[in-house]
């Protein structure tokens, strides 16, 4: 075995690495980033590949169901904390059968992971060993690829930023100089920001990384770049759809969110847009859903999307003229003060009915009572104020002083 080690430690190639490994264990490998990005696979065994490789194999990165697994599962945290090769048990519902996977470790840094399919026999302990030394060198070649790719990304980031700040006159211009970077340009594209809420300035390592690999997972081109304590992703291509678009975004922002449940972590998504030049107005677009994410809080959100925040939109500027005009609702105030009084739910029964558009059967089915209770209810709020649901336009104003004194609190 000696000999063969010496023999790897001296190759550069990541694929001639893999079917060397495969072919001493007799067994199915695939070598990943640290994004779980598909770098290798062996070509001796490629029958024996279960489910997920194949999956892996023909999207070139982990689909978001398995990385969603794996990391409920904490196989993740596992991959960057172990520092030996570790056995993953068979997960049927991702369709994984047993396997090990060992880091590919460089200066303390994970850059990728080596998986050997268990398919017969499980690895020898001398095996496991040989794939921990192994591992080291895959690590110093992952860790060279890092560096050309890290100054590639800088350019990229340098790009999107002064698209950002509108350093450029023309869409000409932004296509040239994407071209000089080698960045694809998309004809229609989606732009999702990320952040994180002033408490949980230190979580934003983990968003970053986190947003990164599961963009990396979607079926779809993405671009991802930094500007300050903002995480942007841009996705789309020549032949994707607004549906298509708009599905992806909000794939990815829920299946990122997901992981953060405990932490104030934002998230907005722009509309589709058909030009580079519009990369800002997206990018202030998904800003302004995060904006009132924070002005109602997220659990008040409506939808991530900003095309469907509806009044929401206005609702800063709509508090800040009533704030200067010294307006207030005395109706909304009464029915305030007799919820408090009386233990009545009137102020969130008025909500629902208006939300749905003054229908009682769809009303009181979404407050889960009859339509008996509600019609006492809507009586009860006519008697004691000057409301009558009769107008559209008061509706509506009534509709959006309700969203304000929430608000307010």
């Amino acid at each position: 075995m000696d000999s063969l080690l010496e023999k790897i430690m001296s190759l550069t190639s990541v694929e001639e690495i893999t079917e060397m490994i495969s072919e001493y264990l007799k067994k199915p490998v695939v070598i990943e980033d640290e994004q779980f990005s598909l770098l290798a696979y062996s070509s001796f065994y490629i029958d024996q590949f279960d489910e997920a490789n194949k999956q892996t194999i023909f999207t070139k990165r982990w689909t978001i169901p398995i990385l969603e697994k794996f990391m409920s599962e904490g196989i993740v945290d596992q991959l960057k904390t172990i520092p030996e090769p570790f056995r993953v048990e068979q997960i049927e519902e991702i369709g994984l059968n047993q396997r090990v996977v060992v880091s590919a470790k460089y200066k303390d840094r994970v850059l990728g992971f080596i998986w050997v399919q268990e398919t017969d026999r499980p690895l020898t302990d001398k095996d496991l060993n040989f794939l921990l030394d192994v591992s080291f060198h895959v690590g110093k070649l992952l860790y060279q690829n890092k560096q050309l790719k890290l100054k590639k990304d800088e350019e990229k980031n340098n790009f999107y930023r002064k698209v950002l700040e509108e350093a450029f006159q023309t869409e000409a211009q932004i296509k040239w100089e994407a071209a000089n970077v080698k960045i694809p340009m998309p004809d229609s594209f989606i732009s999702i920001v990320f952040t994180v809420g002033p408490s949980s300035e230190e979580s934003f390592g983990e968003l970053l990384e986190k947003v990164g690999l599961f963009a990396n997972a979607l079926k779809m081109p993405s671009h991802l770049f930094i500007d300050q304590l903002m995480v942007i992703v841009m996705i789309g291509s020549s032949l994707s759809s607004p549906k298509e678009l708009s599905m992806h975004a909000n794939t990815l922002t829920s299946s990122v969110l997901a992981q953060f449940t405990g932490e104030q972590v934002y998230a907005g998504i722009s509309r589709e847009h058909t030009s580079v030049t519009h990369l800002r107005k997206s990018y202030l677009e998904a800003m302004e859903v995060i904006k009132v994410a924070k002005l109602i809080g997220l659990k008040e959100l409506p939808s991530f999307e900003y095309k469907n925040l509806g009044l929401y939109r206005y609702l800063e500027a709509i508090s800040q003229q009533q704030k200067k005009m010294k307006d207030r609702n005395e109706d909304l105030l009464k029915l305030k003060l007799k919820d408090k009084e009386s233990q009545t739910n009137l102020l969130q029964t008025l909500e629902t009915y208006l939300e749905e558009n003054c229908r009682l059967k769809q009303a009181a089915e979404k407050l889960f009572i009859h339509t008996n209770t509600l019609k006492y209810r809507l009586n009860q709020i006519t008697e004691s104020t000057s409301i009558s649901f009769d107008d559209f336009h008061k509706n509506c104003q009534l509709y959006i002083d309700l969203q304000i004194m929430k608000v307010k609190g």
